[in-house]
Protein backbone atom coordinates (compact mmCIF):
# COMPACT_ATOMS: atom_id res chain seq x y z
CA UNK A 1 0.00 0.00 0.00
CA UNK A 2 0.86 3.59 -0.79
CA UNK A 3 0.87 5.99 2.22
CA UNK A 4 -1.36 9.04 2.08
CA UNK A 5 -2.16 11.50 4.80
CA UNK A 6 -5.94 12.27 5.63
CA UNK A 7 -6.01 15.46 3.92
CA UNK A 8 -4.23 14.40 0.80
CA UNK A 9 -6.84 11.35 0.65
CA UNK A 10 -9.85 13.25 1.67
CA UNK A 11 -8.82 15.89 -1.05
CA UNK A 12 -8.45 13.25 -3.50
CA UNK A 13 -11.91 11.77 -2.67
CA UNK A 14 -13.54 15.16 -2.77
CA UNK A 15 -12.45 15.42 -6.18
CA UNK A 16 -13.30 12.04 -7.64
CA UNK A 17 -16.78 11.70 -6.16
CA UNK A 18 -19.78 13.86 -4.96
CA UNK A 19 -22.17 13.80 -2.19
CA UNK A 20 -19.01 14.52 0.47
CA UNK A 21 -18.42 17.35 2.75
CA UNK A 22 -14.58 17.25 3.66
CA UNK A 23 -14.90 18.31 7.67
CA UNK A 24 -17.00 14.85 8.04
CA UNK A 25 -14.92 12.78 5.55
CA UNK A 26 -11.65 13.94 7.45
CA UNK A 27 -13.05 13.28 10.71
CA UNK A 28 -14.53 10.09 9.55
CA UNK A 29 -10.85 9.45 8.43
CA UNK A 30 -9.11 10.06 11.38
CA UNK A 31 -11.53 8.10 13.97
CA UNK A 32 -11.03 4.87 11.37
CA UNK A 33 -7.25 5.47 11.39
CA UNK A 34 -7.48 5.95 15.24
CA UNK A 35 -9.64 2.42 15.70
CA UNK A 36 -6.58 0.53 13.26
CA UNK A 37 -4.04 1.47 15.27
CA UNK A 38 -6.00 0.64 18.46
CA UNK A 39 -6.23 -3.11 16.68
CA UNK A 40 -9.94 -2.77 14.64
CA UNK A 41 -10.26 -5.65 13.14
CA UNK A 42 -12.08 -6.91 9.97
CA UNK A 43 -15.49 -8.40 10.76
CA UNK A 44 -15.43 -10.48 8.72
CA UNK A 45 -11.74 -12.40 8.29
CA UNK A 46 -10.12 -10.90 11.51
CA UNK A 47 -7.23 -9.71 9.24
CA UNK A 48 -6.30 -5.48 9.98
CA UNK A 49 -8.70 -3.39 8.74
CA UNK A 50 -7.97 -1.08 5.90
CA UNK A 51 -8.83 2.44 7.58
CA UNK A 52 -9.50 4.50 3.93
CA UNK A 53 -11.55 1.45 2.58
CA UNK A 54 -13.41 1.18 5.96
CA UNK A 55 -13.57 5.40 6.34
CA UNK A 56 -15.21 5.51 3.07
CA UNK A 57 -17.77 2.34 3.62
CA UNK A 58 -18.96 2.72 6.93
CA UNK A 59 -17.72 -0.76 8.03
CA UNK A 60 -14.38 -2.52 9.46
CA UNK A 61 -12.81 -4.50 6.69
CA UNK A 62 -9.58 -5.32 4.96
CA UNK A 63 -8.64 -4.19 2.06
CA UNK A 64 -9.15 -7.73 0.17
CA UNK A 65 -12.82 -8.05 1.89
CA UNK A 66 -13.26 -4.79 0.87
CA UNK A 67 -11.80 -5.23 -3.15
CA UNK A 68 -11.94 -9.13 -3.52
CA UNK A 69 -8.28 -8.52 -4.63
CA UNK A 70 -5.04 -9.40 -2.55
CA UNK A 71 -2.64 -7.21 -4.55
CA UNK A 72 -2.78 -3.79 -2.77
CA UNK A 73 0.30 -2.70 -3.99
CA UNK A 74 -1.24 0.43 -5.97
CA UNK A 75 -4.16 1.22 -3.87
CA UNK A 76 -3.84 3.60 -1.08
CA UNK A 77 -3.52 3.64 3.21
CA UNK A 78 -4.12 6.41 5.53
CA UNK A 79 -1.53 6.85 8.01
Amino acid sequence: MQPISVEAFASMVMKNNKGYRKKELVKTLNDTLTAKKNGAKCMICGAPIWAAGSAITGSNLCFTCTTGEANDSDDYEIK
